[in-house]
């Protein structure tokens, strides 16, 4: 489970610190370290898949190997360095080393005219070319400035690399499997999606300080696009089998917790996302399904048609630091994050307990009191949900009780007795256990739906 909150929040910014810095892109040496940080929360297995590889309509690019990047004035002065912010060339440049006039430069040079201080994140991932993205104010005073300006951008595009991934695979009890994945390829910015990287594997890490879960569950850390694309072009099989799961990105920020619906909309992942929600008391903003954003797109094509969710705490596209220099470690910190994995992490306990309940006296209503399952001097039904310390709402639990025994007819899941009843999904799942000790009630695996009658 997750560590204590001042805690966790603590090593959350500990790793955002180390991390932020790092250059990440598709491929490229900051993504293997950045995967071997990330294995310190939790065993990631790195794979590399070989440059150069067709899957499916894509090609794997070359390897980008950048090592410096700088534009001089007229006096010799760096005035871009990317040694400052790994952001200021475009991703995939080419290597580069001339002198040139302002008005010759400027179409290489991206700003944004919205936000003079903040410089964008630009790619030519599969377009030859070379670029630098500065701030606005750094543009107009080039502009000002005039004279030759000195570029130069020492990289490679290597065509025998590779393309790094990571993955993490929990064997559950059984083998029908979830997904959690994750990207990789941003440089500095820290909700998108160094956010969604760290809570990946802090909820892999929370899985394995478990017990066994029922289902098993794999995570996925993807180059974005063509990473996720790779993975189900080498996991094809798997991938088709997957019952679900979420793409985990901009999960930091301090603005509202929400949610990005699956393709279904009112899927069992959606349905469990929003019963986290509802059982601490916060509502999410609703995004419903569209074929743009992240690597859903990928996982629920037609010839996957994976249902993801996303939690989001100022998702892409709607704050004003999206894909900017201004995505930083001002807008991101640990106590946001907990927020998010709060909610991934009751979600995922919800998708792993879910089951079928089926009553064993299912005409008229079962004798509790004879029992002594009749909660009138808090007996043993009381003592096990409300704990022994704790005062037991009499009338609450024989709500409980009346609902999980009038829902037992081998059709309801836990999450619709949750859903129906009104009851929080723990406490749904502890009557259960406790009726099933009383021989009251028989689970089910979920597909054994509607089996007995």
């Amino acid at each position: 489970m997750l560590k204590s909150s001042s805690g966790l929040a603590e090593e959350i910014d500990s790793y955002l610190e180390t991390l932020f810095p790092i250059h990440r892109s598709l491929t490229g040496e900051g993504n293997r370290e950045s995967l071997r940080i990330l294995s310190q929360i939790a065993p990631i297995e790195i794979m590399e898949y070989p440059c150069g590889e067709k899957v499916f309509d894509w090609t794997i690019p070359p390897e980008w190997k950048v090592r410096d990047a700088w534009i001089k004035n007229p006096a010799g002065e760096k005035i871009v360095d990317w040694r400052d912010s790994n952001l200021h060339v475009v991703s995939y440049s080419e290597s580069v080393q001339a002198k040139m006039t302002f008005d010759e430069l400027a179409p290489r040079l991206h700003y944004l005219s919205e936000n003079p201080s903040a410089i964008p994140y630009r790619t030519s991932y599969y377009n030859r070319s070379w670029g630098f993205c500065v701030s606005e104010t750094q543009f107009r005073g080039m502009q000002e400035a005039g004279g030759t300006f000195e570029v130069y951008i020492d990289s490679d595009l290597d065509p025998n690399g590779s393309m790094s991934i990571g993955e993490i695979k929990v064997a559950g009890r059984r083998k029908d499997e979830f997904l959690i994945s994750t990207y990789i390829c941003h440089p500095s910015m820290a909700n998108d999606n160094l956010s969604g990287m760290l809570a990946t594997a802090l909820l892999a890490r929370s899985m394995l300080s478990r017990e066994r879960p029922e289902y098993s569950w794999r995570y996925v850390f993807v180059p974005e696009t063509i990473g996720a694309i790779a993975y189900l072009k080498f996991n094809e099989s798997a991938m088709k089998a997957m019952n679900g799961g979420f793409v985990v990105t901009c999960c930091g920020g301090p603005g509202d917790l929400g949610i990005k619906e699956t393709y279904v909309g009112e899927h069992l992942v959606d349905r469990a996302l929003k019963l986290a929600f509802r059982d601490i008391g916060v509502t999410p903003v609703i995004y419903p399904f569209i074929p743009d954003g992240s690597d859903e797109r990928q996982y629920s094509s037609p010839g996957f048609r994976i249902p993801v969710a996303t939690v989001t705490k100022d998702k892409y596209y709607e704050y004003p630091q999206y894909h900017t220099s201004l995505d930083d470690l001002t807008l991101v910190n640990g106590a946001h994050l907990i927020e998010s994995l709060t909610i991934y992490e009751d979600a995922i306990r919800i998708l792993d307990s879910n089951r079928i309940v089926v009553s064993k006296y299912p005409k008229g209503e079962v004798q509790l009191g004879s029992r002594g399952l009749y909660p009138t001097v808090g007996g043993m039904i009381g003592q096990s949900l409300a704990g022994e310390n704790k005062k037991v709402d009499h009338e609450k639990l024989v709500d409980l009780i009346s609902w999980v025994m009038f829902l037992a007819d081998g059709t309801c899941d836990l999450v619709s007795i949750s859903e129906r009843s009104g009851h929080d999904f723990k406490s749904v799942n502890a009557c259960i256990d406790v009726l099933s000790g009383h021989e009251l009630v028989e689970v089910l695996p979920l597909e054994q739906r509607g089996s007995a009658k």
